[in-house]
């Protein structure tokens, strides 16, 4: 791996002193997504990409790349600490294989029913620097955060509350999804997003964690799976943005504030604009009448929030930094009254 990032470093250097004379920025830096080019999210981060370069006059210059570009998006935490990349633009639960703390902060399946909440947390409730004290260490610097929202839930057949969950042959990503859905009483498998809608087609499963609404509908989805649940009352990834932590060192305090505004003001809109998609989606879905939607009540989901809240318990005791988020964590939702 060393040797490989050594060679990727050389790349780097070489391609940069290539274009350095037509580089106007005083900071050129290169970020990669864990998006593909295309994805609704990746067009949506190239905009922020933009606004950093607005509100810094053009002092930062951030040329965002596609996953795979340089490294596997599993890779891209070593690549930015390398100095390969100068940041990255991605889900943090990617990185759980090397400490679990990011898979218990990237996705703590049922805290968050408003993505207001996590962002709140993040900003405000402690998430920020929790964030950094599990990040620093590994050399990258954490910016802020964003989500796409809710994930919504596909289902073939009815389900109203927590009960119908009960044997339910559904789809969930290994970790705390699958956990969780496991100890509800559903019946999860691990099966990669490319096959979600043949195996829903063919019976091989009759409910997924998958993504947001208006994707989900995008990709015919609802064809088949006519009993979403929305709002979603399972997932929220955590998205973060980071940089090199030498790199973020050295930065002006003036520029430092405004890559952070910048992430803090995108959230805002990627949460608002794929809110407004998923909402224009559930009016065509139920307009169709072919579809229902399932929302389910407070009590319900509180219900949910419970059976998680176990498995956030037992995710703590994977290492000392779990157990952190799990404290700090647990302590916000209490303090919000987020727990009941």
């Amino acid at each position: 791996m060393k040797d490989t990032f050594a060679k990727l470093a050389w790349s780097a250097v070489a391609m940069l002193s290539v274009s350095g004379a037509a580089l106007a920025a005083e900071y050129d830096f290169r970020f990669q997504s864990s998006d593909p080019a295309g994805n609704a999210n990746f067009l949506l981060q190239q905009s922020w990409a933009e606004d950093v370069a607005a509100r810094t006059d053009g002092r930062i210059a951030i040329e965002l790349l596609p996953v795979g570009t340089i490294v596997a998006h599993s890779e891209t935490q070593d690549a930015v600490a390398a100095g390969i990349l100068n940041g990255h633009f991605t889900d943090t639960s990617y990185f759980a294989g090397k400490e679990p703390a990011f898979g218990l902060i990237a996705n703590p399946v049922g805290a968050w029913s408003d993505p207001e909440q996590m962002l709140d947390f993040m900003e405000n409730g402690g998430g920020k620097e929790l964030m950094n004290t599990l990040m620093e260490p590994y050399g990258l610097h954490f910016i802020g955060a964003t989500t796409p929202g809710l994930e919504a839930f596909l289902s073939k057949v009815p389900l109203d509350g927590v009960d119908d969950l009960k044997g339910l042959k559904m789809r969930a990503p290994e970790g705390m999804v699958q956990k969780v859905f496991a100890a509800a009483g559903a019946a999860p498998v691990n099966l990669p997003g490319s096959e979600v809608f043949t195996s829903l087609d063919k019976g091989v499963i009759d409910a997924a964690d998958y993504t947001v609404f208006s994707t989900n509908h995008a990709q015919g989805m609802h064809d088949i799976a006519t009993h979403p649940v929305y709002p979603g009352f399972h997932s929220m990834p955590l998205v973060e943005v980071s940089i090199n932590k030498a790199t973020w060192d050295a930065l002006p305090t003036d520029l430092q504030e405004a890559l952070e505004d910048s992430v803090s003001d995108f959230a805002r809109k990627q949460i608002g604009v794929l809110a407004e998609r998923d909402a224009a989606a559930v009016a065509e879905a139920t307009a169709s009448g072919k579809v229902t939607v399932h929302d389910w009540p407070a009590e319900e989901r509180a219900r949910f929030r419970a059976i998680a809240k176990d498995e956030w318990a037992a995710a703590a005791e994977a290492s000392e930094a779990s157990m952190l988020v799990y404290e700090t964590l647990t302590g916000y939702l209490s303090d919000k009254g987020l727990l009941q």
